[in-house]
């Protein structure tokens, strides 16, 4: 997937990569959204692969969004308020690393705006322990299997979706719906 001209990109990783295409899928400013593979050191991996954790890749989803409309640093802001950064390889009950959070920066921009946001929560005291989110260099994207791809929008009804993903979208829909796409 390619992005359109005034397109930065952003690969992020906060659990299950299902949970964070969905949110962002619905962010304004957010172009494309694509579910992956990063970090890891086997080459186009499977999703078989990443489950068995001996790859070292993350679930992550790779975002192409206008930083005229939506800034690397609101993107952020959505990500912490989604899943929790401070459980080292887990999410609820997704245990391993291909759960962790983090963060591959594109820039070195990108790496300073995710200090200062880090510093920011850390500071308010949003969560009750500290934030162990990964700060990586860019690394190679390995897209996910189509069937990986838009699955919220696909398997809504399955009970994975409805248990885990939904209430992430509703909680994102109503912590910034003056940013959901119309």
């Amino acid at each position: 997937m390619t992005a359109a001209t005034n397109s930065e990109i952003a690969v992020l990783g906060g659990g299950c990569f299902w949970c964070l295409e969905a949110v962002f899928d619905q962010l304004k400013g957010v172009q494309s959204v694509q579910s992956g593979y990063a970090g890891g050191r086997v080459a186009n991996p499977s999703y078989q692969d990443v489950c068995d954790g001996d790859t070292g890749h993350a679930e992550v989803v790779k975002i192409a969004f206008d930083p005229a409309e939506v800034s690397f640093r609101e993107l952020l802001r959505v990500f912490f308020s989604i899943h929790d950064p401070t459980t080292k390889d887990r999410q609820g009950n997704d245990v391993g690393t291909q759960y962790r959070s983090v963060i591959f920066c594109q820039t070195p921009e990108q790496r300073r705006e995710t200090g200062a946001v880090i510093s920011d929560i850390t500071r308010a005291k949003l969560w009750a322990n500290p934030i162990v989110t990964e700060i990586a260099d860019a690394t190679t994207f390995y897209p996910a299997e189509q069937y990986h791809q838009q699955y919220f929008e696909r398997n809504g009804g399955q009970p994975y979706c409805q248990v885990v993903v939904a209430p992430k979208v509703a909680k994102f829909r109503k912590q910034f719906v003056g940013r959901l796409k119309r």
